[in-house]
């Protein structure tokens, strides 16, 4: 595009963009936010206190969770007994709460995560983020005394990667001035920090290139094999792997660039995304770590892929390893113990019905129990602390939102354009009511069975019917299907997407002016592809926190960090089929674009909200029925808060159907 009228947009918070801004949120919320009650129902779902307080465990016996309610929307940082933890009403002890730190501090803290120093388990360090935004301030906290460590490791606010080498020691990557970031934003130094020492004097540890993604260190502090491990992230896909001695000597762990890698104890696991070794893409090996860098390759095939199946995840226990895998987007879970000549393994037994199930947490360090984790779309979550060779105990059960009685659900398969078999789930009873289509299809993320109170109580109660895509690009068969949706062959997603949508209408499910879509980030883009390649689909559309712009999305924040998904733009041979799909490009006037909703934060540090913003400016300038909403806070996830969330979500969904009937 020679000439952008709307580059202005890209100024984060000037005046003009400001006001702009507070110009299309005021339409927005006179059009959709009038009638407080769904709202409420949303938010009543998002503060319950029945939810299950999804816990983790840090080594000491103790569970811990980071909670928000009404009481506390910015969250409680807290931790309880196991014992205590299996009644109905633990009791908790409160390490810090969020809210009361905003209110001396008179800061919008949210809740960033934390890092625990092993095996002590006395210190941490702890992440916030202002508003909800990837870049974090890292506070140093004596989980003893539960305060904040005067003159503790501290960090100003930036996209920092820390962790613990001993009490003394921490690997830090950070802003460190000039010259310290990629050209994606990221972290490009990695330093050892010693207490007491100013930051500007941490001895340097590695350098990757300003092109690269971001570079990042660990260590390993298990007794017996304590190691410090450093990766160089050259694009989104492949990285460079190291061991770093004692010595300072940096020895390259020779895997495959594009494959994930683990170290327990003893053992390496290798997560293929591309042959090796006479072994498939998506293959899952394990070797003896110390005789794999002394030049041994004789790996063991833990996980063979086949068309249906695809490797989910992998967690250790202190002896034994917890593979997670799906057949047509349907978990299982094995138990596989080290053993020679092969290792040996024991199934558990499947959840009931189309269902997710993942391990929420276990202590490699300590034993072999587990926290278990699985829901559907109708069956809400049910979390299960389990022991290799021992029964498992269900610790809680999440509440029913809605009523699912007469709902049913059903997967079926489309036909992509290609002839490529797409799977998808229909969720709801026989109304005759709205459906919404949901997709994603990009970075190899799946999109799996998941219980939601907010889509079961404003959807699928009202009479809705609600759709999940498998659609390629993702995660759910595994490497080949994210390939095949890649870079140049992007237009797959978009041609499986349209697929389903067309599926649904020739089964009878729906019809075009009654079929919502919805998408976020990089579902975003998918949405924003629907609107202009395949309007005629879709009554209506939602996109949130979308990518748009294609032209200059490496120029926005974090996303040079994604050409290896995408293409780059400043390639003229990628941009010849980027333009092509880009949908700020795209927009043509006088087509039938159904009415669409865009969302986006200004915090968002990732995905810039010009994306949304020139989009919507655009459609607007062609008369296109366009509603827009930028909460101020809230990261790429938008919402900072249950209050935000609940009036994100409302809009939202307040916008599908009206649009819809």
């Amino acid at each position: 595009m020679p000439d952008d009228p709307y580059i202005w947009l890209e100024e984060l918070d000037g005046p003009d963009v400001v006001r702009w801004v507070a110009e299309r949120n005021a339409e927005s919320l006179g059009a959709l936010g009038g009638d407080g009650r769904l709202r409420e129902a949303i938010r009543e779902v998002l503060d319950s206190k029945e939810r299950i307080p999804m816990p983790g465990w840090r080594g000491d016996g103790l569970y811990y969770n980071f909670w928000t309610d009404a009481d506390h929307p910015r969250g409680l940082w807290r931790r309880t007994t196991a014992e205590q933890f299996r009644l109905e009403e633990p009791e908790w002890e409160v390490l810090l709460d969020v809210d009361a730190l905003n209110r001396a501090e008179g800061e919008n803290w949210t809740w960033g995560g934390v890092t625990v120093l092993r095996p002590s388990y006395d210190r941490c360090l702890v992440r916030l983020s202002r508003g909800g935004a990837d870049a974090v301030v890292v506070r140093e906290f004596d989980l003893v005394g539960r305060a904040f460590v005067d003159a503790g490791f501290t960090l100003p606010e930036a996209k920092s990667h820390v962790g613990w080498i001993d009490a003394d020691h921490i690997f830090v990557a950070t802003d460190f001035g000039p010259g310290s970031l990629t050209s994606s934003g990221y972290p490009r130094v990695v330093r050892r920090w010693r207490r007491g020492t100013p930051l500007t004097e941490a001895e340097l540890v590695f350098e990757g290139n300003a092109e690269d993604v971001e570079v990042g260190a660990w260590h390993d502090t298990t007794e017996g094999y304590e190691r410090d491990f450093i990766t160089r992230r050259i694009d989104f896909y492949h990285s460079e792997e190291f061991l770093l001695r004692p010595s300072g000597e940096l020895v390259r762990i020779e895997i495959p660039p594009d494959a994930g890698y683990g170290v327990h104890r003893d053992w390496m696991v290798i997560h293929l995304r591309s042959p090796w070794l006479g072994h498939p893409a998506g293959a899952l090996l394990a070797i003896d770590f110390v005789r794999f860098l002394a030049g041994d390759r004789d790996l063991t095939l833990l996980f063979r892929p086949d068309d249906r199946t695809s490797l989910s995840s992998t967690t250790w226990t202190r002896h034994h390893l917890i593979l997670v895998t799906m057949t047509d987007v349907r978990s299982h879970v094995e138990i596989l113990t080290p053993d020679e000549p092969e290792w040996r393994r024991r199934p558990l037994p499947d959840a009931a019905g189309f269902s997710s199930t993942w391990i929420e947490d276990s202590d490699p360090d300590r034993h072999d129990s587990y926290l278990i984790c699985s829901e559907g779309f109708l069956q809400p979550a049910t979390l299960s602390l389990g022991t290799v060779g021992g029964a498992t105990t269900v610790l809680k059960r999440e509440p029913a939102f809605f009523d699912a009685d007469g709902m049913s659900v059903r997967q079926f398969f489309a036909t992509s354009a290609d002839g490529t078999r797409v799977p998808y789930f229909v969720i709801g009873g026989d109304s005759e009511g709205p459906t919404l289509i949901e997709g994603y299809g990009g970075f190899e993320i799946p999109q799996t069975p998941e219980y939601s109170g907010v889509f079961g109580r404003a959807w699928l109660a009202r009479g809705g019917t609600h759709v999940v895509a498998n659609i390629r690009g993702g995660g759910e068969y595994g490497p080949a299907w994210h390939r095949a949706a890649l870079r140049e062959n992007r237009p797959r997603a978009f041609e499986d997407f349209a697929a389903v949508a067309a599926d649904l209408v020739a089964r009878g499910l729906t019809t075009p002016d009654r079929l919502g879509a919805l998408g976020g980030s990089n579902g975003g883009l998918l949405m924003g592809a629907m609107l202009t390649r395949y309007p005629e689909l879709f009554g209506a559309i939602v996109a949130m926190v979308p990518i748009l712009d294609m032209r200059r999305y490496t120029r926005l924040l974090a996303g040079k960090s994604w050409i290896a998904e995408y293409g780059d733009p400043g390639d003229p041979a990628d941009w010849a089929f980027l333009r092509t799909f880009s949908p700020y490009e795209n927009v043509r006037p006088g087509l039938p674009y159904p009415p669409i909703l865009l969302i986006t934060s200004t915090r968002d540090d990732r995905v810039h909200p010009a994306h949304a913003r020139k989009m919507a400016a655009r459609l607007r300038e062609h008369g296109y029925e366009t509603l827009y909403y930028e909460n101020v806070e809230g990261g790429h996830g938008a919402a900072a808060d249950n209050e935000q969330a609940s009036t994100l979500w409302a809009v939202t969904l307040e916008f599908l159907w009206s649009r819809l009937h």
